[in-house]
Order: structure tokens, then sequence, then C-alpha cells
């Protein structure tokens, strides 16, 4: 294809990229936790953003999915999964970073419940859906497919687990969760574009970020 990656990006040692393997493996692992460092932070940044509110039960609208979808698309599964489940430890042990300064376990009993859960899933599948494009698809596919994956992973993990939370803790029939649920997926479909095209480009200006680990030799 003609989007493949530059053999010399692939193969040969550099002063940026050593032949030591333990010296490269250092490096990676340190951009790992940078990564998932500065990711988690986007995440608690998302959550203090304040949110909208809707419906009686008042599960507010934030930027929490819109980031969880670009630590997907831009870390890779295991990052990702990393990232967000470091989110959620820093609210569960206390801080104040869910969405209205919540904090603590009892989150898990609240309205909000499934939703947080499906973070860690949807980072999960959309880092495999990444790592996936990035290997097989040219890049001016890149955004489109992004999309795709934001889609199908907002409709078929976040809003199930969302409507699952909303039926167990708020004791909500099907019917009812579903449409306290609806008005959440316009503004996802919007996210998903957002994530899609920053995903693309965050890709393009640092293709190391998740090509060099998913290039094959």
């Amino acid at each position: 294809m003609t989007d493949a990656i530059p053999a010399h990006e692939v193969h040969g040692p550099t002063d940026a990229h050593p032949a030591d393997p333990r010296a490269r493996s250092r490096g990676l692992d340190a951009q790992s936790v940078g990564l998932v460092a500065v990711f988690t932070a986007l995440l608690v940044a998302a959550a203090v953003v304040p949110g909208v509110p809707v419906g009686p039960l008042g599960v507010p609208i934030t930027l929490q999915t819109l980031a969880v979808m670009l630590t997907g698309l831009v870390l890779g599964p295991g990052r990702a999964t990393a990232a967000v489940l470091l989110y959620l430890l820093l609210g569960f042990v206390g801080l104040p970073v869910f969405s209205r300064g919540q904090s603590g376990l009892q989150v898990l009993a609240g309205p909000t419940a499934g939703y947080l859960v499906s973070f860690v899933v949807a980072a999960f599948v959309l880092g495999l859906a990444s790592r996936s494009v990035l290997r097989r698809a040219r890049r001016s596919w890149w955004v489109p497919l992004f999309f795709v994956a934001t889609l199908l992973t907002t409709l078929l993990v976040v809003h199930p687990l969302g409507i699952a939370g909303l039926m167990v803790n708020a004791k909500l029939s099907f019917q009812a969760a579903l449409a306290a649920d609806l008005p959440f997926l316009p503004g996802d479909v919007v996210k998903g574009l957002v994530a899609a095209v920053a995903a693309a480009a965050v890709h393009r200006a640092f293709p190391d970020v998740l090509l060099r680990r998913v290039a094959r030799p």
C-alpha cells in the first residue's frame, strides 16, 4: 500500500532508536508510562468540565466519552485500558475526578455506574480497532474507519452498559432506561467524529505513538 510505513522507520538502529534491545525497551516503557499519565490527566480534565444534566436522574452529558474515545484510538488496547483503569482508581480512592466532583466507591451504586464500567471496555475495543486500522488501512481511510469504530463501540458497548446500569441502580424498566439514554446518542456521534479526526492527526504527526508498536518486521 502506498501509505505503508517506510522501511527505515521499522528497521535499522538510529540515534533515536538504538540497536540495544534493552535500551529500546526501556524507552518504550518510559514512553508508555508517560502516555498513560497524560491520557489519565485528559480523562480527569474531561470530567472536571461541567456537564449538562439530562432527564430526571441528572446523568450529565460530559466530555468523558470523547476523552475515552481519543484514549483508545491513540494509545492502543493495553495502554488505553491502563489509563482508564488508573482514572477510575483515582476516583475510587477519593479524588473528585468523576462528573460533578464525585468520588469514592459509592458511584458504583449510582446511575452513572454503567457508563463508568463501559469506559474500560470501550477503551480496549477502540484500541484494538485503532491498531487494526493502522496496520491495514491507507492513511486516507483512517478518519472514516476510526469514526465507524467509535460509532460501533458507542452503540454496542457504552450505551448498552449505561442502560444496564440505569436499570440496576435506578430501578428503571428497559424502556425507561432506554429513554433516559437516548439523549446522549447525538452528542456521542459528534464526539466520535472529533475523536476520529484528532486521533488520525496525532498518528500522522507522531507515528511512533502506536505505528512502530504494530509494525511487522
